[in-house]
């Protein structure tokens, strides 16, 4: 099947309605956006537990009721149907709340992660030309009025502050310091009246997690993001009552997925933080007893090195989803071995959606040492670095992909869609895989993430994966490092589990051992008590290499 043209009547815009139109025919798309999920499990099951977070616990209905109410505010604030509303909030209940608000209003969430530094801030409200910025009063111990103050001379459309902080008595809402009422439940369903976003509409952006340096905004629309749950469902297995806990920045997709669109979609529990912390995710597990973990990968080791992952009952967990991040899988498997739940992956983007997905039903050396069979709708190919198709052989080639999770592009960004998108149609991932005769997907590094050493090109993924067999390492990032004779030498940057020193020549005799070639043993050495995380909770080598590369 031939993928069908992507619209581009405007910065932006949606899918155009042939492809719409198949998605719908395909069964992959449907017509209920996340409030009608919403109300819906509001109606029948009012008194259950939609979220526990640290900043408040919100049933069903109370989950609609304040949504709808702050939906209904949004109007009497004055901000029109399609209007951006840049947010910057923790994690916890208030952001979903907040998201599924401006949905019912008709208004296009602009989602920064809560760590998201202030340049970063101020650069995508800029390039999105938002003029409304929805806060808390205090954001990450600072007065984010005096942040408001400092983001206005540098972005030219920002009029207007809200800010939103949940207490005891309720939700306290403000506008530009002054505190407005919230209308009533009835009041607010009358003013909300052809507001709604719907499926297929621009709902979400979110910015990638900043690895180039410059983060963009992926376009998203709900169905994009709903087609993950009901696939996350299959693989998994879940059942009618789950327990999920969701310990990712909720701005990105697989926080979106996992802790927005799959609760409300099948009514599930879903367990928050404000941050994430491996010491008190565990705590949460075996409290709240979670069967369901959503985490990227470095979260996964982190909660493994920490001396209370053998004092918790994590009895109950039962599936783990990860990604964004390659699995190392001697830790994967000691994960395993240790609760007893199995973990799946899904292979994508924030760009692509999934590609590809690992099952409970897998061999575990399957689901662990690939990334799963590519999913049919998704039509993911590889290409060779002539752009000729290669799947049919198995590759290697650069994964892309056409179908029903793939996002429409980037937001007023025509330069970075042209990179993103071939001309035929096909959107480019960036990652080298092959497939084997199996079926299964095997990433073997990042296009943009080789090592030229020597006019030989060294994927600095394989030799993660290779280092990662070493049994003192936790985690590793390996960058490529100038040199004036070889162009570039291979580093890994590492933690170890006992916190001691694991030299060069220790680690290349592991590898000599495994039989590695010697072109993928590091050069360089680094210990590290931990590696840096990006604003999306992944391992950012684009601090690393500015550290190394001065």
């Amino acid at each position: 099947m031939s993928q069908q043209p992507r619209s581009t009547a405007h910065p932006g815009a949606m899918f155009d309605d042939s492809t719409v139109a198949r998605h719908y025919a395909d069964g992959n798309w449907d017509a209920a956006t996340v409030a009608d999920h919403v109300r819906h499990q509001a109606t029948n099951n009012p008194d259950g537990m939609a979220y526990r977070a640290p900043d408040a616990d919100l049933t069903w209905a109370q989950y609609d009721a304040l949504a709808t109410r702050l939906a209904g505010a949004f109007v009497q604030l004055g901000l029109a149907r399609g209007d951006l509303l840049g947010t910057l909030l923790p994690g916890g209940s208030l952001v979903h709340v907040v998201y599924l608000a401006a949905q019912q209003a008709g208004l296009v969430t602009l989602g920064m992660g809560p760590r998201s530094g202030e340049q970063d801030v101020a650069r995508l409200l800029e390039s999105t030309s938002c003029g409304w910025l929805l806060t808390c009063t205090v954001h990450r111990g600072q007065d984010t009025r005096d942040l408001m103050c400092r983001l206005k001379p540098a972005v030219a459309e920002l009029g207007h502050h809200i800010t939103v902080d949940l207490d005891a008595w309720g939700m306290i809402v403000k506008l530009d310091g002054v505190r407005r009422d919230l209308p009533g439940y009835a009041v607010a369903e009358s003013l909300l009246a052809e507001r709604a976003l719907g499926p297929d509409e621009l709902f979400f952006l979110n910015s990638t997690s900043g690895t180039t340096g410059l983060p963009k905004c992926v376009t998203a629309t709900m169905n994009n993001r709903k087609y993950f749950s009901r696939l996350a469902a299959d693989a998994g297995g879940l059942g009618d009552d789950e327990t999920i806990l969701s310990v990712l920045p909720s701005p990105y997709g697989f926080g979106l997925w996992s802790a927005h669109v799959t609760p409300a979609r099948y009514g599930y529990t879903t367990v928050l933080c404000a941050d994430f912390d491996p010491d008190e995710a565990l705590r949460l597990v075996e409290t709240e007893r979670v069967t369901v973990l959503a985490a990227v990968t470095s979260q996964l080791v982190m909660m493994l090195n920490s001396p209370a992952f053998a004092e918790r009952d994590l009895s109950t967990l039962r599936v783990v989803f990860t990604g964004g991040e390659p699995l190392q899988r001697e830790r994967a498997a000691e994960f395993e071995r240790r609760t007893g739940a199995t973990i799946l992956q899904f292979y994508g983007s924030n760009e692509s959606g999934p590609l590809s997905v690992t099952r409970t039903a897998d061999p575990q050396d399957n689901r662990l040492g690939t990334v799963g069979r590519p999913i049919a709708a998704q039509q993911v190919r590889l290409f060779d670095q002539d752009g000729t198709d290669v799947t049919a052989t198995g590759g290697p080639g650069q994964c892309a992909a056409a179908g029903p999770g793939t996002t429409p592009g980037y937001y007023r960004d025509p330069h970075a869609d042209e990179q993103l998108f071939r001309t035929d149609g096909w959107q480019l991932t960036g990652d080298l895989a092959t497939l084997d005769e199996d079926g299964y997907l095997t990433i073997t590094g990042r296009a943009a993430e080789l090592i030229i050493r020597g006019g030989h090109n060294i994927s600095a993924g394989q030799v993660e994966t290779e280092v990662g067999t070493h049994p003192r390492v936790a985690q590793v990032a390996v960058i490529g490092v100038p040199d004036d004779v070889l162009g570039e030498r291979v580093c890994a940057v590492l933690t170890t589990r006992d916190g001691q020193p694991l030299d060069v020549d220790e680690l290349r005799d592991h590898l000599d051992t495994r039989g590695v070639s010697k072109h993928y043993w590091p050069e360089q050495v680094q210990l590290r008590q931990q590696l840096p995380l990006g604003i999306g909770g992944k391992l950012d080598k684009h601090q690393l290499r500015q550290e190394l590369r001065g």
